[in-house]
């Protein structure tokens, strides 16, 4: 079996016209699936031949017919699968896919293919009826949130898909709120209405209350669960029923007529007083269409056309006010056609969305670079978003990040892993580009180091004529992306010394790629160490790794991220005095540590001067006890964890004029250490937010292995015939937790794990970790 497919899948490469050395050519993976459907009944929805849209026929409209879109969700809520839909109903791919399969336009790496998750973002862009849609498929796992969050940053609207048998779930929560930083307005689409136990009210329900938003109904399904078999529209007051002509139904045959009394009579009433709820809902968050209300069409609100009412709903939704709620199954191919057109209607164009730094750029180029892959025949590619101005091949950038120029030599529109070339990138716009070495996630893109100072300019004359100075404006431009701290990490070895230099640069390119991964030289042993979101992450780093760099790495056990901090103020003095060659440097430092109380943990520390010490200090001087400090507090003296929460006050400083500044950091470096052994150290350990969805039936079991492992429970919650149990536990009881749990249920429980906090351990766990480090246990 797998020497055909190896042949099928060579001869399928050579008759390609892209690019052959591509690692996982989409064409490929085409050809290995259909030998496979020779002996597995799967699901196949093909299109005629010749129906399938080019890339290149992808249209080019005017900037206020595209949309930049995301699809965000849980874990497992159907993001892929309505991606899939998507791309099948606008033309752009004549098999339906599906994750279950392993065959999906959007998850095309293998690890993605194997597991059945998303773990890292796809970008794709299809046409719509005359509108450009650039949509990102993002990983539901909360080990990749980093992957949401950069593309949250650049995207100006999101489609919000739920289970509709769990309603909201814990990631939910958390990509909720990254869109709600971001001011992204979305739309909610209520998918899986055809599982068992799906119920549509509870998932409207669940989102009012834990998400604390207003809902718009704007559909109401026809039938729940199995009996599910169609939408009623509530602003049209049409039904949509989808007439499957076979047990293969693509979903493409649908009836879309007007809802008629004589039809259904209490569907009809429901849609009836659906429509004039989401008038009452529309009109209290909408002056202009109050006022249409309460004067043109006070006595009949039936009346209302349906545009003025979809004008109104796309007032409140870009203004945040509510969210429009769609409902439908991607699975089962039901719902998604009238999803597009959703996005189409009301979620917002490039246009806009009002960006402050677009004023100070005018229409000079201003974009975001967001994303890195690598590929093995092209190098680095970047992702970038383009706000104003615009991008054509062979031109030279500036990265204002990096301090420097680049030159852009191609640019590539994306379709998940295949790419195709195109002549230049508007504004609004989302493109790849070939060539930039240097450009990372977060840069901002600038077209001249001489647009960026005109633009740096601009903004301090806005900012009221104010001297500063032009880096800190720069900085201004364009915010990042923020990395959370890696929570584990491991060692990891090359199987011989000859593979090192290899693997740093797997590791460099890797890095480069994903953000929320830390490499870091242990300065005792020398082993690298590799620190990550969790223990998934850095067992997929771990294993492409092996396959697309091709090194047998071996890793050490996996360990816990713990932090250091202070119990007690204390100072210290040290004195440094040695002579290099003719010169002599001689430091004398005095310092106060005090742990900081009341504020968000952060492990860069809060420095302060003495009085009348910071005016005599030179910038440079300055710059370099401040170096010293930070270093310090990387490596605690305990354990060599990260410090947090502590003050540092500088009291006195004497330096001999020839004393260069490394000298003088190591000083400072050194005097803050004594400080800290003075001062006691407290180590602390991560606490989980840890939410557990188990049956009735095994929730005990559940509770019982959770109150062994120092979990504290916050309160159990109902969500349909399941129980919801909200917890917090320390991180190093977690270890393989997932194996455990599904023992105990028998493979039916749920469970994610969210960083909550740092808390302090008792002396008992304190002196057992410490004696665990030492090898003493």
């Amino acid at each position: 079996m797998l020497r055909i497919t190896r042949k099928f899948s060579v001869n399928t490469l050579k008759s390609s016209s892209l690019c052959s050395e591509h690692m996982y050519f989409r064409n490929t993976k085409m050809a290995v699936i259909s030998v496979v459907q020779q002996n597995c009944c799967l699901r196949s929805y093909s299109s005629p031949p010749g129906d399938v849209k080019s890339l290149r026929s992808v249209i080019n409209p005017h900037i206020s017919r595209i949309r930049n879109i995301g699809i965000m969700a849980h874990i497992d809520a159907g993001k892929t699968t309505t991606t899939e839909r998507m791309l099948y109903y606008s033309g752009y791919i004549r098999t339906l896919g599906d994750v279950d399969d392993g065959d999906t336009v959007t998850d095309f790496m293998v690890q993605e293919r194997e597991r059945g998750i998303t773990i890292q973002s796809a970008a794709v862009t299809f046409d719509w009826k005359d509108y450009r849609i650039n949509l990102i498929d993002t990983p539901g796992h909360v080990d990749f949130t980093v992957e949401v969050e950069r593309c949250l940053r650049v995207l100006d609207g999101a489609v919000a898909v739920f289970d509709a048998s769990a309603g909201v779930e814990a990631q939910t929560l958390t990509v909720w709120r990254q869109a709600d930083k971001h001011q992204i307005p979305r739309i909610c689409f209520l998918n899986k209405m055809d599982k068992s136990r799906a119920s549509f009210t509870y998932a409207v329900e669940s989102i009012k209350q834990k998400l604390k938003t207003k809902p718009l109904l704007l559909q109401l399904p026809i039938g729940e669960a199995k009996t599910f078999r169609g939408l009623a529209d509530v602003v049209t007051k049409e039904q949509i029923i989808w007439k499957p002509t076979s047990d293969l139904d693509d979903g493409k045959n649908f009836e879309q007529k007007l809802l008629l009394e004589a039809d259904d009579p209490n569907l009809f009433q429901e849609v009836q007083d659906a429509r004039n709820t989401l008038i009452e809902q529309v009109a209290d968050l909408d002056d202009e269409f109050a006022e249409l209300v309460l004067g043109e069409y006070s006595e009949n609100l039936d009346l209302i056309p349906a545009d003025k009412l979809q004008s109104a709903i796309r007032r409140v939704t870009l203004a945040q006010k509510a969210v429009p709620v769609l409902c439908g199954s991607a699975l089962k191919n039901k719902g998604v056609q009238p999803l597009l057109d959703a996005v189409t209607m009301y979620l917002p164009a490039p246009n806009e969305r009002s960006y402050e730094f677009l004023q100070w750029y005018k229409d000079d180029l201003c974009a975001l670079a967001f994303k890195v892959l690598h590929d093995k025949c092209r190098g680095p590619l970047v992702f970038i978003r383009v706000y104003s101005g615009s991008l054509k091949p062979q031109s030279a950038v500036y990265n204002i990040n990096k301090s420097c120029t680049e030159r852009m030599s191609r640019l590539l529109l994306p379709f998940a892993d295949q790419q195709i070339e195109i002549p230049s990138l508007m504004p609004g716009n989302i493109a790849l580009t070939v060539g930039l070495k240097q450009s990372a996630t977060g840069d901002t893109i600038v077209s001249s180091k001489a647009s960026a100072v005109a633009a740096a300019r601009r903004a301090g004359r806005d900012a009221g004529g104010e001297k500063r100075s032009s880096s800190n404006i720069e900085s201004l431009l364009l915010a990042g992306v923020e990395i959370p701290d890696p929570v584990f990490f491991c060692t990891i070895e090359p199987p011989s010394m000859a593979k090192q230099q290899d693997l740093d640069n797997a590791l460099s390119c890797l890095q480069r790629e994903d953000p929320s991964l830390k490499v870091k030289l242990d300065p005792d042993t020398g082993q690298t160490v590799l620190c990550g979101m969790g223990e998934l992450h850095i067992e997929i780093i771990h294993d492409r790794i092996k396959r697309e760099y091709g090194i047998e790495t071996y890793l050490g056990p996996l360990q816990i991220a713990y932090r250091e901090t202070i119990l007690n103020a204390a100072q210290a003095t040290d004195v440094l005095d040695k002579t290099v060659g003719d010169k002599r440097h001689f430091v004398t430092a005095e310092l106060e540590v005090k742990p900081r109380l009341g504020e968000r943990a952060t492990t860069k520390p809060a420095i302060k001067y003495a009085v009348g010490i910071i005016e005599e200090l030179p910038k440079e001087v300055q710059g370099a006890v401040e170096n010293g400090i930070t270093n310090s507090c990387i490596q605690g003296p305990l354990l060599g964890f990260p410090v947090q929460d502590i003050d540092v006050t500088v009291q006195s400083l004497t330096l001999h004029p020839d004393t260069s500044h490394t000298m003088l950091s190591a000083c400072v470096s050194r005097c803050v250490q004594k400080a800290l052994k003075k001062a006691g150290i407290q180590i602390l350990e991560p606490l989980m937010n840890l939410e557990i969805t188990v049956s009735e039936e095994h929730l005990s079991a559940a509770l019982a292995d959770l109150a062994q492992r120092r979990g504290s429970v916050q309160e159990i919650q109902s969500r349909q015939d399941n129980r919801v149990v909200v917890a917090t536990v320390p991180l190093a009881e977690m270890m393989g937790y997932s194996t455990v749990l599904r023992s105990l249920t028998s493979g039916s429980a749920t469970f994610t794990l969210e960083l909550a906090s740092y808390q302090a351990l008792n002396s008992q766990e304190q002196s057992a970790l410490l004696q665990r480090r030492m090898g003493l246990v």
